[in-house]
């Protein structure tokens, strides 16, 4: 780092202007974001075309096409923001969780460009990119509440203040993303299945009844691999039958089980911690079902609700540079050593530094 970004981290940690790294998956991702709200450019290049015919993410596939796009993004994301790379005060990249090759593509970059620019370099949570996402709508109020679904995750995490995370619910086997994808695959709908099922689901007049696993009273854990058997099991007990199972109405009772939970267990988090506002986060935040249900039940239960648009819902830079904006204004920057952290906790993230803070 040179004396000039130490300064300038010194003096004025309100304001960056960051340039944001995201290859955890399958999309490669460059933007560039001012003070951790401002949007100035967001390149996403997705892989969904060269996974489809695989029927999801081959990780050594997206490793080579991270390899294969990364400077192109870096440039356009450049370009379209209208700065100079001289203007950059940092560079924040995906550290984890995420498929461990992606994962390396994108920091290699991160360290190349912090070298060459003498700036510092900000190793980012992926989930955490996910939550503050939501600033990029509007300014967060604490204590909220996050409830994350995505491809990999469906989480409920506590924010007190900001830049602490407290896992308050996880799930205890496929995540909501996960879910999808396998129904989807089950009923013939191509990859990724999420808004096929949604689709289907919202064009349904009638819904096959499913179970809802609440797991217990007092819990906020989910566990959606019940309902995917469910639904397998309606499948074949059809088939046997020899009667035809209508898929909309199969994918609709599929989804009302997985909303129900969703919205019931958020909505208890909220009251019982006396968040001030939920943050929707996530790729499966996209799903228009969920965004209709938990509109309406914040609407009727008098509480915030803060969705991101649909842009920086799935895998993007800019939700990374949100988030780096935290550490940028801590002044907790990576050394160029560090390494990817595929299972990274999110609780240990930026934790650490409200401890410090509060001794």
């Amino acid at each position: 780092m040179n004396d000039t970004s130490a300064a300038l981290s010194a003096t004025d940690r309100e304001h960056s202007l960051i340039l944001a790294i995201e290859t955890s998956c399958d999309e490669t991702s460059v933007a560039v974001i001012r003070d951790g709200k401002e949007v100035l450019s967001n390149m996403v290049s997705s892989q969904i075309d060269v996974h489809r015919r695989f029927g999801g993410v081959v990780p050594e596939i997206a490793s080579r096409k991270h390899v294969e796009t990364i400077t192109i993004m870096i440039e356009q994301a450049v370009e379209e923001a209208g700065i100079k790379l001289d203007e950059l005060h940092a560079i924040a990249v995906t550290q984890g969780p995420g498929l461990v090759g992606a994962l390396i593509v994108g920091i290699m970059a991160a360290k190349s460009l912090s070298l060459a620019l003498g700036i510092p370099i900000i190793g980012t949570h992926h989930i955490a990119g996910h939550i503050y996402a939501n600033r990029l709508v509007t300014e967060l109020q604490y204590p909220c509440m996050a409830l994350v679904v995505s491809g990999g995750h469906t989480e409920i995490v506590y924010m007190e203040a900001e830049g602490s995370f407290q896992l308050v619910g996880r799930t205890r086997d496929d995540a909501v993303g996960e879910a999808y994808d396998k129904v989807a695959r089950a009923i013939g709908l191509p990859y990724p299945g999420g808004p096929h099922v949604d689709r289907l689901a919202m064009e349904a007049s009638k819904a096959v009844e499913l179970p809802r696993s609440w797991l217990g009273p007092d819990s906020y854990d989910f566990s959606f691999s019940g309902l995917k058997s469910a639904v397998l099991n309606a499948l074949n007990q059809s088939k046997m039958k020899g009667e035809e199972l209508d898929h909309g109405e199969l994918a609709r009772g599929f989804q009302e089980s997985v909303i129900d939970v969703l919205v019931e267990k958020s909505m208890r988090a909220v009251k019982e911690y006396g968040a001030k506002q939920l943050l929707l986060c996530g790729g499966v935040a996209a799903n228009k079902g969920l965004r209709a249900a938990l509109t309406a039940r914040s609407e009727a239960e008098g509480v915030e609700l803060v969705i991101p648009p649909f842009q920086y819902c799935t895998d993007n830079a800019a939700m990374i540079g949100a988030a780096a904006h935290l550490k940028w204004k801590q002044g907790a920057f990576n050394a160029l050593d560090f390494n990817v952290h595929p299972s990274f906790s999110l609780e240990k993230w930026m934790n650490p530094i409200m401890e410090s803070k509060s001794e």
